[in-house]
C-alpha cells in the first residue's frame, strides 16, 4: 500500500506541475536561508571551544569606579604576576599584543633578508599561556621555547612566510625595534584555527615588555590582558569575591578600579570589553539571527499551507472517489503527507544546490570560513534531515487534515466551499503572520542601513578624505631622518600636509594615561586619551582650535592641547577657562595652550571613546607614522611616488599606507555585514511572502468563481472585480503593519541602545516600511485578481 501511495503522490506532483515548482521554490529558499544562517551560528559560537580546560579559564575584567563604567579587558602591567604570586593554585598568563609590528628577518650572515610587518598576530605570552590554553606545537617545547629572552615561537605559516618552508625556520633569526639583540626561532606552532581569539602568529617571551615588575597599578593598556586557570570546580562567585580584596589590596587610594573574572565562554560574545581577533557577536544578535530563520522557516511552511489549501478545489473530486471507494481518513493524511515529503525533498535538494553555490561568497561576505566539505559532517547531514521531517509535519499537517475531512457527496457534485469562516480566517492570519515578518525586517532594514550611514557620514571633527597613514621604523636612526622625508613629501605635486604622530584621529588603539592637572597632588579620577603629534597635526586633519594656540615644536618645552570633552570633565564651564593651566602626565608637566573641537578617535559605538577626554602633545619619541593629506586628483600617482621615497630613505621597512576614510569604514564592518543581512532576508520573506498570498489569492478566486461570472453579467468591469479581491488584503496587510510596527520599534530600539550615538528612530521608516509591503502584495494579488476577472463569465457559471 505504501509503495502505491507514492505512485499517486509522483503522478499528483507531475500533474500539477506549477503548484510543485511553486512549493519547492519557497521551501527551497526557506530551508536555505534557515541552514545559512545555522552554520553562521554555530561557527560563531564554535569560538575558543577546542581548549581542553576551556571550562575553567577566565579572563581577568577592569570595572571603573564610576557606575556606568564600561568593562575593560586592560590589567595593570604588575598585575599577571602580582595574581600569580597571591593564588599558587591558579595558572595565571599575562598577555600583550603587539599590533603593527615591523619584522625583518635576518639571513645567516645576520644581514636584512626580508622586511614584513604583523598586523594583528605578534604576542608576548609566558609559558604558563601553553598550560592554559590548547595549540599544539610542531616543533619545540613549550615549557622551554620562550625561557630565553631573546627566543621567539612562530606559526607554521608565518615561518614559510618568512623562511620558506618551517622546518628550515628553528635557529632562524629576527629582529623587531627596540631589543637590540634578534630573536632566535626555537619552536613552531601549527596555525590557530580560524575559530580562535589568539591569533598567534609571532610569539614572544613576556618579559622582553620590561614591565611585569613594575610598581604603576594606575595606567593600563588595551593591548594588555590577564588569563587565569583555576582548579576544576572553583565556585566563580568566590574568586569574585577573593579578586575584589586583592584588588584593594594594591590599589592606590586614589585608584578605585576593581577586578572581575569574565568566563572563556563569554569572551567572543563581550562587545563592550572586546577580545584580541576584533570580532565579537553579542548574544542579543545570535537570539535575533535565531528568531529570523525560524521566522522565514515558518514563513516557507505557511506558503505551503496555503498553496496547498489553494489547490483543494481541484483534489475535491478525488478525495469523494477515494471515500466512496472504501479509503479512510488515516489513509488519506498518510498519502497528502507522503505527497508533502516529496516536496519538502525537493525544496532540501534546491537548499542544497542553492547553498552549494552561494554558501562561499556568503562565508566570505560573513568572513566565516566554510567550505563544500561542510556536508560531510554528520551534524550538518542530522541537521538537515531533522529539518526535512520538521518542516513535512510542521507544513502538511494542516493541509492533510483539511483535504482528508471533504464530504464525499458535497466533493463529487464540485460544491465543495470553505466548511466555516474558521479555515479562510486560518489562512488570512497566516498570511498576516508572513507580512509582519516581512514588514517588521524591512522595518529593521531602514533603521539599520540609516544609522550605518550616519556613521559614515557623521560629522567626525576632522576630513578624513584623501588623507593616509604611513608608518615609519621607531628605532632613533630612522626618525633621525623625519625632517628630510618631510622636504621630500612636501616637494610631491599632489601632497598638501605632512603631519608626524602616534596615531591619526581615527583609530582603535586607544593609550589612556593618568594625570595630575593644576597642580592637584592628587591625580583626576578619570583617565585621558593619550596622543602625541606634531604641529602640522591640525592642518593636516583638518582640526579646528576653539581656543587658545597650536603647540610649538620645541622639545624643551612641554606643551599640551586637550579637547572640549577634557574641558567639560575638568569642571570648567569655558574652553579659555583651560588655557595656561598645568598637566603632569609622569614626567612631564607644561601647560595647556589650547583647546581642540571634539573629534571622534574610534567609532560613534564606543561610548568610552566618543565620550573620552584627549590630551595631545609634541614629543618625538611617541611619532611613529605619517599622516599625508593628498590632493584628490590622480592618488594613486601620488602614493607611488611616496613608495618611492620611501624605499629609498627605509630599504629595509616595508612601506604600507592605509587611507584613513577605509580605517573608519572599518569601525562599522558588523554594521555593515548587518546591513546586507537584513537587506538579503527581508528581500527573502516579501519573496516567501508573494508566493504566500499567491496561493490565498488562488484559493479565493477559485471559491468566486460563479460570484465573478454573474458580477460581470450583471456588469462589473474588470477594475471592479479587481478592486473587490484586493480591498481584503489591503486589511490583512494594515492588520500586519499594525503588529509589526511595535515589534520592530521594541528591537532597532534595544539595538541601537549600545552605541553611543544613534539616530533617532523615524515614524516615516516603519510607515515606508508598510507601503512597500503593501505595494509588493497589491502587485502579486492584482495579477490573479485580473486573471478571474478576465475569465468568460458564461465558462464560470456552467461550473456544475
Amino acid at each position: 500500500m505504501l509503495l502505491h501511495f507514492i505512485r499517486i503522490a509522483i503522478r499528483n506532483l507531475k500533474v500539477n506541475k506549477g503548484y510543485s515548482a511553486l512549493t519547492i521554490a519557497g521551501l527551497g529558499v526557506g530551508i536555505g536561508v534557515f541552514f545559512i544562517i545555522f552554520v553562521f551560528i554555530r561557527y560563531q559560537e564554535s569560538y575558543d571551544t577546542f581548549h581542553s580546560n576551556k571550562a575553567n579559564i577566565y579572563r581577568v575584567l577592569t570595572l571603573g569606579s564610576k557606575p556606568g563604567d564600561p568593562p575593560t579587558a586592560a590589567v595593570p602591567y604588575p598585575m599577571p604576576s602580582a595574581l600569580a604570586a597571591d593564588f599558587p593554585g591558579w595558572k595565571v598568563t599575562g598577555i600583550f599584543q603587539l599590533a603593527d609590528l615591523p619584522v625583518k628577518t635576518l639571513d645567516k650572515n645576520g644581514k636584512i633578508a626580508k622586511a614584513l610587518k604583523e598586523k594583528d598576530g605578534a604576542f608576548c605570552v609566558d609559558a604558563s599561556f601553553f598550560h592554559i590554553f590548547d595549540f599544539p606545537w610542531l616543533a619545540g617545547d613549550p615549557d622551554k621555547a620562550l625561557a630565553d629572552r631573546s627566543s621567539v615561537v612562530l606559526s607554521k605559516s608565518t615561518a614559510k612566510r618568512y623562511f620558506g618552508d618551517w622546518h628550515r625556520a628553528l635557529g632562524q633569526s629576527i629582529r623587531i625595534p627596540g631589543p637590540k639583540d634578534p630573536f632566535k626561532v626555537t619552536g613552531i606552532l601549527a596555525d590557530p584555527p580560524s575559530n580562535t581569539d589568539f591569533k598567534l602568529q609571532v610569539v614572544f617571551p613576556y618579559p622582553i615588555l620590561n614591565f611585569s615588575g613594575g610598581k604603576d597599578w594606575w595606567s593600563m593598556n588595551d593591548a594588555h590582558e590577564c588569563y587565569a586557570l583555576l582548579p576544576a570546580g572553583t565556585d566563580t562567585a568566590a574568586a569574585n569575591r577573593q579578586l575584589s580584596a586583592f584588588s584593594k589590596k594594591y590599589r592606590t587610594p586614589d585608584n578605585k578600579n576593581m577586578q572581575v573574572l569574565e568566563s572563556l565562554a563569554a569572551v567572543h560574545y563581550d562587545d563592550k570589553a572586546g577580545n584580541y581577533s576584533g570580532k565579537t557577536i553579542t548574544t542579543t544578535r545570535i537570539r535575533s539571527l535565531w528568531l529570523i530563520a525560524f521566522s522565514i522557516l515558518l514563513i516557507a511552511c505557511v506558503n505551503f499551507v496555503n498553496i496547498a489549501t489553494a489547490q483543494a478545489v481541484n483534489r475535491a473530486k478525488e478525495v469523494g472517489v477515494r471515500k466512496v471507494l472504501g479509503g479512510a481518513r488515516t489513509q488519506l493524511r498518510l498519502q497528502f503527507l507522503l505527497e508533502t515529503g516529496f516536496l519538502v525533498a525537493g525544496g532540501l535538494l534546491l537548499a542544497v544546490l542553492l547553498i552549494s553555490l552561494l554558501i562561499v561568497p556568503i562565508g566570505k561576505v560573513l568572513d566565516v570560513p566554510v567550505s563544500l566539505h561542510l556536508f560531510r559532517e554528520t551534524g550538518v547531514l542530522l541537521f538537515l534531515v531533522a529539518t526535512g521531517l520538521a518542516v513535512t509535519l510542521l507544513a502538511g499537517f494542516y493541509p492533510a487534515i483539511v483535504l482528508s475531512a471533504f464530504r464525499p457527496i458535497t466533493a463529487l457534485k464540485a460544491r465543495l466551499m470553505a466548511r466555516s469562516n474558521r479555515g479562510l480566517t486560518l489562512r488570512r492570519g497566516l498570511v498576516v503572520f508572513q507580512f509582519v515578518v516581512a514588514q517588521a525586517l524591512i522595518m529593521g532594514t531602514l533603521v539599520v542601513v540609516r544609522q550605518l550611514d550616519f556613521f559614515l557620514h557623521a560629522p567626525m571633527g576632522y576630513d578624513a578624505s584623501a588623507v593616509v597613514t604611513v608608518p615609519f621604523p621607531g628605532d632613533s636612526l630612522s626618525k633621525s631622518k623625519l625632517n628630510y622625508v618631510r622636504d621630500r613629501l612636501m616637494a610631491l605635486k599632489g601632497v598638501r600636509e605632512v603631519s608626524y604622530n602616534s596615531s591619526a584621529p581615527a583609530n582603535d588603539d586607544i593609550w589612556w594615561t593618568s594625570f595630575k592637572f593644576n597642580r592637584d597632588p592628587e591625580p583626576e579620577s578619570f583617565h585621558a586619551i593619550n596622543l602625541f603629534i606634531d604641529p602640522d597635526y591640525l592642518a593636516t586633519y583638518s582640526m579646528h582650535l576653539v581656543a587658545g594656540r597650536n603647540i610649538t615644536r620645541t622639545d624643551s618645552i612641554k606643551e599640551f592641547l586637550v579637547n572640549e570633552t577634557m574641558v567639560h570633565k575638568l569642571g570648567l564651564s569655558r574652553p579659555e577657562q583651560a588655557l595656561n593651566k598645568v598637566i603632569e602626565t609622569g614626567r612631564e608637566t607644561g601647560p595647556i595652550v589650547g583647546v581642540v573641537r571634539n573629534f571622534q578617535l574610534s567609532s560613534l559605538k564606543d561610548t568610552a571613546t566618543t565620550h573620552g577626554a584627549v590630551l595631545m602633545r609634541y614629543d618625538p619619541r611617541g611619532l611613529n607614522a605619517a599622516g599625508i593629506r593628498m590632493d584628490k586628483q590622480d592618488m594613486a600617482s601620488t602614493i607611488g611616488s611616496i613608495s618611492t621615497i620611501w624605499h629609498e630613505v627605509y630599504p629595509d621597512y616595508m612601506f604600507e599606507y592605509q587611507f584613513l576614510d577605509d580605517r573608519v569604514a572599518g569601525f562599522y564592518k558588523e554594521e555593515a555585514r548587518l546591513s546586507l543581512f537584513y537587506k538579503l532576508f527581508s528581500s527573502i520573506a516579501i519573496f516567501l511572502s508573494c508566493l504566500g498570498l499567491y496561493g490565498l489569492a488562488s484559493f479565493m478566486a477559485a471559491q468566486r468563481l460563479k460570484e465573478v461570472g454573474i458580477r460581470k453579467v450583471l456588469g462589473a468591469t474588470a477594475g471592479h472585480i479587481v478592486y473587490l479581491f484586493s480591498r481584503e488584503f489591503v486589511w490583512l496587510v494594515g492588520i500586519a503593519f499594525l503588529v509589526a510596527t511595535p515589534i520592530a520599534w521594541y528591537f532597532v530600539n534595544e539595538w541601537l541602545k549600545d552605541y553611543a550615538y544613534r539616530l533617532p528612530i523615524g515614524v516615516w521608516m516603519f510607515v515606508a516600511g508598510g507601503a512597500a509591503a503593501l505595494v509588493i502584495a497589491l502587485s502579486t494579488v492584482t495579477y490573479q485578481a485580473y486573471r478571474a476577472a478576465s475569465t468568460n463569465p458564461v465558462k464560470n457559471l456552467r461550473t456544475e
